[in-house]
């Protein structure tokens, strides 16, 4: 049983290793470096958050999410400030894991989730066209209709094989089989080898080559706070995904601390930053991967590939490897989320759609953020409407019974159910069910009982919790209670 388990998840290692070449270099190359820099991070961020992370099975590795961050930085001061940058972001994530503050990724509500998902898909699907094209201009002919032909074999592979048998990925399979195809035939298509020679060394060693200074600091601290986010951001959602999939539970500052640490020490190697990356990720789901063993097979296959094996992976088609990538497009876009369109509130419908059309048209740090904030604005907005009052009165007093959440959104709403001048010269609020959330609320109430004051009438205030009393004496406002 356990050597069947090994093997399923070292078989999907390696499957996951063929996906994770073409986009590391490519990543590289969006940044204006060496290929090898996206590939030795892979190796270093792949292996590290694999062993020691909080969520075994989620892959990482040198992410474009990331790489597009720090283009700027590259073209004005060069690689050895890039290397600087990535191990200070990689301090910035180990703090952030340290502080146990992980489980903030659980304030992204639902609908922002299938957003930055649908999202994701929709960016993975479109960045394999890139690949249709040489010297800039789009296949036509010959070309064009081997490139679709091959790729639509891989994905027929990919579908069909499962219902044959499921003791091999059939990712691997069809990326074998069209690979052999290719050779055998001679096929006029691009391979890996296309893109980039990935032969090469053992990484080396070495503090980045920069003045240790405040101006040094000054220059690469923002680059680094801006990808510790994105990568952070990108990790946590795909951990929270990855969650789902599996049906299990991860420890998300523990998956923090690792990939800070990974990313610190590929930047001593000369690599480039990195995070959880979701294409790869459902790659290794899909294929069985589900322990440790995937996540580090996957990453030690990337240095055998530089150090050993370039030569044999090089003459992978892209055909292939933009096959598989379609599938995970595929796969990874949550269609069910069509279906509840009509069916959830509007405001959550709009939300997914927005957070989607984000995440295609900037990143997908924008994209989360421009979701929370509209979701809490909503949520804010609809909650604030939910100040309901009842109003009695005996015996020459007026009692209202505000029942609700008293907070800087609903505090106009609740100033307007009160009619200081029409009222007895004693008013008494009962507090029982009203909360106070903010400080808005405490000078609500200040000011509530100021608009009876100058009216010469007395409001008192009966009933409040022991933390809202708490709360209104420690801010100093004086109401009779």
């Amino acid at each position: 049983m356990w050597s069947s388990q090994f093997s399923k998840n070292a078989l999907a290692g390696l499957t996951t290793s063929f996906a994770l070449v073409p986009e590391c270099i490519a990543f590289a190359l969006v940044a204006h470096l060496n290929p090898l820099a996206g590939l030795y991070g892979a190796f270093f961020i792949c292996t590290i958050t694999a062993l020691f992370g909080g969520r075994p099975g989620m892959i990482s590795g040198a992410a474009g999410s990331m790489a597009v961050v720090i283009v700027a930085l590259v073209a004005q001061h060069g690689l050895q400030y890039f290397l600087a940058t990535v191990v200070i972001s990689g301090l910035i994530m180990l703090l952030f894991g340290v502080l146990r503050l992980g489980k903030l990724v659980s304030m992204v509500p639902h609908p922002v989730m299938l957003g930055f998902v649908n999202g994701l898909a929709i960016v993975i699907a479109w960045s394999q066209l890139q690949h249709f094209k040489a010297d800039g201009a789009w296949l036509q002919g010959a070309s064009l209709a081997w490139m679709g032909g091959l790729v639509l074999l891989t994905m027929a592979i990919v579908y069909l094989l499962p219902r044959l048998t499921k003791a091999v990925p059939p990712a691997l399979v069809a990326i074998i089989s069209v690979g052999l195809l290719v050779q055998v035939l001679h096929l006029p298509v691009h391979t890996l080898g296309d893109m980039a020679h990935i032969a090469g060394g053992l990484p080396v060693f070495a503090l980045p080559a920069v003045p240790f200074s405040m101006e040094t600091l000054r220059i690469v601290l923002p680059y680094a706070a801006l990808m510790a986010m994105v990568g952070l951001l990108e990790t946590l959602l795909t951990f929270n995904l990855t969650d789902e999939i599996t049906e299990t539970r991860g420890l998300p500052d523990r998956e923090c601390v690792a990939l800070g640490a990974a990313n610190v020490a590929s930047g001593l190697f000369g690599g480039m930053g990195g995070c959880a990356m979701i294409g790869q990720t459902m790659i290794n789901l899909g294929s069985g991967g589900r322990t440790r063993v995937s996540g580090a097979v996957a990453g030690v296959m990337i240095l055998l590939f530089i150090l050993f094996l370039s030569p044999w992976i090089e003459r992978i088609p892209l055909a292939a490897l933009v096959g598989v990538m379609f599938v995970v497009a595929q796969q990874t876009f949550a269609w069910s989320s069509l279906q509840v369109l009509g069916k959830v509130p509007r405001h959550d419908a709009l939300l997914i759609v927005v957070v989607t059309a984000i995440t295609v048209a900037t990143d997908l740090a924008t994209a989360v953020l421009c979701g929370i904030v509209i979701a809490a604005l909503s949520f804010a907005w609809r909650h604030a409407r939910e100040v309901k009052m009842d109003a009695t009165l005996a015996e020459g007093v007026k009692t209202y019974s505000p029942h609700g959440t008293l907070f800087f959104a609903s505090v106009e709403h609740f100033n307007a159910l009160f009619e200081p001048k029409d009222d007895p010269q004693q008013v008494v609020l009962d507090c029982r069910h009203l909360r106070l959330a903010d400080h808005s609320a405490l000078v609500a109430l200040a000011a509530l009982r100021e608009r009876y004051a100058k009216a010469d009438k007395t409001l008192q205030v009966q009933h409040l919790s022991q933390r809202c009393a708490s709360l209104l004496q420690r801010s100093g406002v004086m109401v009779t209670v």
